[in-house]
C-alpha cells in the first residue's frame, strides 16, 4: 500500500465520519412527521430512486450470482440499518444511537475471521479492542446518570452494526475490482427503487400534506439519502477497496467524536473521559491501519 493511498484512506475516513456522524440527527428529525418504517423507506427509497436511471447501463454486464450478491450488499448496507436505527431512535438519543454504533470494526474483524478468511494480525485485533476502549469510555461519559433508552432498542442498534459488518466483507470479499459507483448504483436501485414505490402503500403522501412539519422532514431526510448514503456510500466502497474492510468500518469509531464536537458546538462541556476516549479511538485506527502481520492463525 503505497503512501497516496494511505493518505487517502485516512482522508475519506475522516470525511465519512463527519459526514456519518452527522446522520442520526437527520433520522431524528425525520422522525418528527413521519413513522420510523416511513422514515427507512424514505431514505432507502430516495437512494434508489437516485441510481434507478442509471442502473441498465451496468445490469446486463453482472452475471445473476453477482446481481444477487449486490442485493445483499444494499439490504445489509443500508436497508436494514434505516429500518432499525429508525425503530430504535424512538426510545434512544441520536447521540446513543451513534455511539452504539462503534461496535462495527468489531463485528467486522469478527465476521471477517468467522466466514472470509481474513488472516490474523495482532496488531489490528490490538486496534480494535484499543478503538472499542475507547467508545466505551465515551458510552460511559455520555450516559452519566442521566441518558436514558430502553436497552432492547439499543440492541436494534448493535444488530445494525453486523449488517454494516457482513457488508464491509462482502464487497471487500467479491467487489474489490468493480468500480464504487457500479456498486452503489446496482445494490441501491436494485432495493431501493422498490422500496419506494412501496412507501406510497403507506400514509405517506397524507402525513405530507397535513403534518405541520411533513416537508421539512422530508428535506431532512432527503439530505440523509443524497449526502448520508449515496454519496458516503460510494465513498465507503472506495474506502474498503483501497484499504480493508476492517479499517473502513472503524468510521464508526469516529462518530462518537464528531457527536462529542457538536455537542461542544451546541454549548455542552467537554470532559476529561472525554478527551481520553479520543485519543484512544485515534489509537485504534492508527493501529487497525497498519499492514505488519504479526500472528496470523486463519489461513486465506
Amino acid at each position: 500500500m503505497g503512501q497516496r493511498e494511505n493518505i487517502l484512506g485516512f482522508a475519506l475516513l475522516f470525511i465519512l465520519g463527519l459526514t456519518w456522524g452527522s446522520s442520526y440527527i437527520l433520522i431524528k428529525k425525520g422522525l418528527i412527521a413521519f413513522s420510523p418504517l416511513q422514515v427507512a423507506m424514505l431514505r432507502f427509497g430516495l437512494s434508489g430512486l437516485a441510481f434507478a436511471p442509471l442502473a441498465f447501463r451496468y445490469f446486463f454486464k453482472l452475471s445473476a450470482t453477482e446481481i444477487w450478491r449486490l442485493v445483499f450488499v444494499g439490504l445489509l448496507g443500508s436497508g436494514l440499518p434505516a429500518i432499525l436505527f429508525a425503530l430504535a431512535q424512538t426510545r434512544i438519543s441520536s447521540s446513543a444511537a451513534g455511539i452504539l454504533s462503534s461496535f462495527t470494526p468489531l463485528a467486522t474483524y469478527f465476521f471477517g475471521l468467522l466466514f472470509f478468511g481474513l488472516v490474523f494480525y495482532r496488531r489490528k485485533f490490538t486496534g480494535v479492542i484499543i478503538g472499542l476502549a475507547g467508545a466505551i469510555l465515551l458510552i460511559v461519559q455520555s450516559n452519566n446518570g442521566e441518558q436514558s433508552g430502553d436497552v432492547w432498542y439499543g440492541a436494534l442498534v448493535l444488530l445494525a452494526t453486523i449488517c454494516y459488518a457482513l457488508n464491509g466483507n462482502l464487497i471487500k470479499h467479491y467487489f474489490q475490482n468493480h468500480s464504487p459507483f457500479l456498486i452503489a448504483t446496482m445494490s441501491f436501485s436494485l432495493t431501493g427503487f422498490p422500496v419506494f414505490v412501496l412507501l406510497f402503500a403507506t400514509d405517506f403522501t397524507e402525513v405530507l400534506a397535513t403534518h405541520p412539519q411533513g416537508w421539512s422532514s422530508l428535506g431532512y431526510l432527503a439530505i440523509l439519502a443524497f449526502v448520508g448514503t449515496v454519496a458516503a456510500s460510494i465513498v465507503f466502497f472506495k474506502l474498503v477497496q483501497i484499504t480493508d474492510a476492517l479499517f473502513a468500518s472503524s468510521v464508526s469509531y469516529l462518530v462518537p467524536l464528531f457527536a462529542v464536537f457538536w455537542g461542544v458546538v451546541d454549548g455542552e462541556n467537554i470532559h476529561l473521559f472525554d478527551l481520553v476516549g479520543m485519543l484512544l479511538i485515534l489509537a485504534g485506527i492508527y493501529f487497525s491501519r497498519s499492514q505488519k502481520p504479526t500472528v496470523e492463525t486463519v489461513p486465506k
